[in-house]
């Protein structure tokens, strides 16, 4: 497979809706061994699909409790708690923007490993957070679309130029 790289704001297919996974083949493996590697090269903790030009349901993640890599296809958040808590988000397709989110603290996410086999994953703090921000991704959704109005037009200016720099 031809080498990748990761996408930044303004790439439209970052605003794409990815479609679920079919078939789990070699070619899925291979951008999921790929993302692995971007994600460590650039020090991130989650890469979507999207970002790597792949409008497939695909995630991978560093979990923060045990720090192994964690690849999902096709993951969807089966339950999530009522508590919410605001931490500090920012991500690799929006280089050197960071902001407070507003999530659920807890979540239970359900998808396919690699290998095909059912998994879910009950995920609290930080760990629910960074799936929930992939799987927005998958949904063509960025964390600044869920800032506050005031908080977005604040980095407005930041988010044009790298809209600008992308055309």
């Amino acid at each position: 497979m031809f080498d990748r790289e990761i996408l930044i704001y303004g790439n439209e297919l970052l605003r794409e809706k990815a479609q679920p996974v079919e078939d789990i083949d070699s070619n899925v493996l291979s951008v999921l061994e790929t993302m692995k590697r971007l994600m460590r090269e650039a020090s991130g903790i989650g890469l979507a699909g999207n970002q790597v030009g792949v409008l497939q349901r695909i995630i991978t993640l560093v979990n923060p409790d045990s720090g192994g890599e964690i690849s999902l296809i096709n993951p969807v958040v089966v339950n999530q708690g009522s508590s919410k808590e605001k931490s500090e988000e920012g991500c690799l397709s929006i280089p050197e923007v960071f902001a407070k989110v507003e999530r659920p603290s807890e979540i239970l996410v359900r998808g396919l490993t690699p290998e095909g086999q059912e998994r879910e994953l009950e995920a609290r703090g930080l760990f629910a957070r960074i799936l929930l921000h992939e799987i927005d991704h998958l949904d063509g959704v960025l964390f600044v679309d869920r800032l506050t109005p005031a908080r977005r037009l604040l980095l407005a200016g930041k988010l044009k130029r790298f809209s600008q720099e992308r055309r």
